[in-house]
């Protein structure tokens, strides 16, 4: 049983540990809300911090600490100002009891002011700063006169510098009381800001002036601490900007202390420059810092109290959990930390901004889907009932006065609904003409023949008219439903682009760096957003060459050999003096590019032609070409045809699919007006990295490619735009390579001659005895031809010729050492 039992307890006493240990970190969290309850949101703090400020002196007589403080916490938190009041006061009586007069005096005098004028909300800062210094002149000019009777200039001017110094102090304290009172967010501070924090902290410690432990100044030892702790959150700027400052208000309220603000300095300088070595570096600076300036300062008879001094203060800093520190560094601008918490909070929005986004394509794809559901059973049920209503009409008029209606409709109902529903099909079928057989059967059989036949054609045109406008709404619904399908798509896209996050790749850019420099050039920084093969991102700060070009000339064809890939110059943009630096961003090369030339002649010479084109590249790497003619000539041909390819190119640009780009332009138009005003259009879609081509041909003739002394046909059939609301999009799709040349045009150019009886091989042949490849050149060319053959111009011709070509850097790559290839 023994056995049994001792493993049976062992996962027994791990439970009990594990809850130990969790119900352990759960007390230190509520010990440490509870603490925070207490001392910030309770208000406990103020009261210690006006206890410290309250004894504050500067040359051991001035208090400017304690009225700033009290006005401040009355401006930003009034209902914890009593509490401030208090600490103030008790803080005086140790001092002297005619430092608590004065306090309470002047906070006196200050809340009667407030109270005959109450600041403006844009100047209250600057007004109750003033308030201050007319409080704290004229009390101690009143206890000046009432203790010595007389006044003289010395008095005079050293109350003056003291109100003069609570004036600014209250400025200061202003921007530090709400981080003291309220558990802020992680954002950044200011630098003035972080002065401030500094200056407050420095003048509660000078009330810890005179303590002392084991001849041990406690002062000493807490701005040691503080110098320790912001030399590790900030670095070397910070640390040495609390060292100065807690140094010079230590040395304003005793001129013994003045060494240590040589000290704190250092320290703070060489803590900051050793933070890499986390708490054991910086507390070696303060050691070190201590043993030079310590000697220096009042030589060897106190240099072991001043280094146990910071021993205690090295001690305390080693205590201090590692989290209070991080959350220091978060506030402070240029940590890692802030950083790091800078972009969490970017990623934070941007995971809301694209959870939005993906919602939004969610309920677009609902909605598609809602559009897109057809009950078919309803949908025949319907049609049953549409019928049923159809001769419930008919035998309105016919059959309701009939002597025959009981036996038609009671006895023989089957066949009198039949031959109603015959004669409906039959007239349906052959417009409106019913053939004689089933007129002379129907006579037979029903006595009011000629009457129903007539009542059933008239209501047919009806019943047609109505079954039109159904098809309309539904092929509107399908329409609907792939715009909504099209706009979900480029939004989820869009959520997936905003997700992607920004890789470090600090190697690379160090590499990148290096070998640029290697090479004699000397630039800012290289920062790499993205290595992705063809889609390389890189940003970059050259000094300014006066425009000499090394950006494309020397630096992008490095790039391009160390990246293994094309890469030119995206944009740039040049400093504006000499000695500044130019901001330049490269990226990928595309592996083709479209060189297009267009000819285009209007009808009769005319300087309106009702053919529009356009030659656009799209975002997504795709160039689109495209050709729309307005059915007609003239200016109202001219502005169908441009309102035409305005949309396509709207639609094409917002990242939606062409088949559906092309099927809302159809909608836009057909619904647009009524009058029988139609165009053609003629697309093509070339993906500038494979080359490969989509031809969407909407009643739009062949287009042409020449391949070597092969031509290639491309053509398809569709009705012209904005005739029905409903067409299938009929794509044909073609590899492209190098070197071929495009050819599309409008009808009035493929009409040609009327003396031709083939005008496909006639362009064929025209076109395959063309010995230019420059697509200008080819376009006049057939235009000239077809004109010169003609003899005149019956209509309006467009030409518009496009060559592919293999994308070549202006300069050729120049050879990197091989070992600097890191980055690829």
């Amino acid at each position: 049983m023994e056995k049994v039992e001792r493993p049976m307890m062992e996962p027994l006493g791990d439970v009990q540990l594990k809850e130990a240990k969790a119900g352990a970190i759960n007390w230190i969290q509520q010990l440490q809300m509870k603490s925070e309850e207490i001392f910030i949101k309770k208000g406990i703090s103020l009261a210690i911090i006006g206890f410290l400020l309250g004894r504050a002196l500067i040359l051991s007589q001035l208090a400017p600490f304690g009225l700033p403080f009290f006005a401040a916490v009355f401006l930003m938190r009034r209902d914890r100002a009593p509490l401030a009041l208090f600490g103030l006061i008790a803080g005086g009586l140790t001092v002297h009891y005619s430092n608590s007069l004065v306090i309470f005096a002047s906070a006196f005098l200050l809340l009667l002011f407030h109270k005959i004028k109450k600041p403006a909300v844009e100047g209250q800062f600057k007004t109750m700063s003033m308030y201050v210094f007319a409080s704290l002149f004229l009390v101690n000019l009143a206890e000046q006169y009432l203790v010595f009777r007389t006044i003289q200039l010395y008095d005079l001017m050293m109350i003056g510098v003291e109100a003069g110094l609570a004036m600014i102090l209250t400025l200061i304290f202003i921007q530090s009381i709400p981080m003291l009172t309220v558990r802020t967010k992680s954002q950044s501070l200011k630098t003035e800001e972080i002065v401030s924090i500094i200056i407050l902290l420095a003048s509660v410690m000078t009330g810890t002036i005179g303590w002392m432990i084991y001849d041990l100044s406690l002062d000493h030892i807490f701005s040691r601490y503080l110098v320790l702790l912001f030399g590790l959150a900030g670095g070397a700027a910070i640390g040495s900007t609390v060292g100065v400052v807690t140094g010079l208000i230590f040395s304003l309220a005793s001129i013994a202390s003045l060494y240590q603000m040589s000290l704190l300095a250092f320290s703070g300088l060489l803590g900051g420059l050793l933070k890499e070595g986390r708490k054991i570096g910086v507390a070696s600076g303060l050691l070190i810092a201590t043993l030079l300036i310590g000697l220096y300062g009042e030589g060897t008879n106190n240099i072991m109290v001043t280094l146990y001094e910071s021993l205690i203060a090295v001690a305390l800093f080693i205590l201090t959990p590692s989290s209070i520190i991080n959350k220091i560094a978060k506030h402070i601008p240029g940590t890692v930390e802030n950083s790091d918490e800078q972009q969490q909070y970017a990623r934070k929005v941007r995971d809301v901004t694209a959870q939005r986004v993906e919602q939004f394509s969610h309920v677009f794809e609902a909605l598609s889907n809602s559009f897109s559901q057809v009950d078919e059973r309803g949908r025949l049920e319907e049609d049953e009932k549409e019928f049923d209503y159809f001769l419930s009409n008919v035998t309105e008029k016919t059959c309701q006065l009939c002597f025959k209606k009981e036996q038609c409709w009671s006895k023989n109902f089957n066949t009198t609904y039949d031959g109603m529903q015959e004669i409906m099909l039959q007239l349906s079928e052959n417009n409106g003409q019913l053939p004689q057989k089933t007129s002379k059967e129907w006579g037979k059989y029903c006595s009011r023949g000629p009457q129903v036949i007539g009542a059933i054609s008239q209501e047919l045109t009806y019943f047609e008219a109505n079954q039109k406008l159904k098809r309309q709404v539904k092929e509107s619904r399908k329409l609907v439903a792939d715009q909504l399908r099209g706009v979900s798509a480029v939004m989820d896209d869009f959520a997936k682009e905003i997700q992607r996050e920004r890789k470090n790749h600090h190697v690379h850019e160090e590499s990148i760096l290096e070998a640029i420099q290697d090479f004699g050039l000397h630039i800012g920084h290289v920062e790499i957003y993205s290595l992705e093969q063809g889609n390389v991102d890189i940003e970059m700060s050259v000094p300014y060459c006066q425009g000499r070009g090394e950006c494309e000339k020397l630096i992008a064809p490095m790039l391009s050999d160390i990246l293994g890939e094309t890469i030119v110059v995206h944009s740039e943009e040049c400093a504006t003096y000499p000695s500044g630096q130019c901001e330049v961003i490269f990226r990928s090369a595309k592996k083709f590019t479209v060189e297009t030339g267009v000819a285009h002649a209007a009808k009769g010479g005319g300087l309106v032609s009702g053919d529009s084109f356009t030659t656009m590249e799209i975002g997504c790497g795709k160039f689109a070409i495209a050709i729309s003619d307005g059915m007609g000539n003239g200016e109202r041909a001219h502005f169908e045809s441009t309102e035409t390819l305005k949309l396509l190119q709207k639609f094409l640009q917002s990242g939606i699919e062409e088949k559906i780009a092309i099927k809302s332009v159809n909608s836009v138009l057909s619904l647009r007006t009524t009058d029988e005003i139609f165009s053609t259009l003629d697309l093509a879609m070339i993906d500038l990295q494979d080359a490969r081509a989509k031809f969407l041909k909407i009643c739009s003739i062949p287009s042409f490619i020449k391949r070597g002394d092969r031509i290639i046909k491309i053509e398809s059939s569709n009705l012209p735009m904005g005739i029905i609301q409903d067409f299938d999009v009929d794509v044909v799709s073609e590899e492209l390579k190098a070197g071929d040349i495009l050819i599309m045009m409008s009808d009035g150019v493929f009409d040609g001659p009327s003396h031709v009886e083939n005008i496909e091989f006639w362009l064929k042949r025209k076109i395959k005895e063309m010995e230019t490849d420059d697509p200008q050149e080819i376009s006049d060319l057939i235009l000239e031809e077809v004109i010169r053959t003609k003899g005149i111009i019956d209509d309006d011709m467009t030409v518009v010729t496009s060559k592919i070509k293999h994308n070549t850097p202006k300069w050729a790559s120049i050879p990197v050492s091989p070992k600097r290839k890191k980055a690829q």
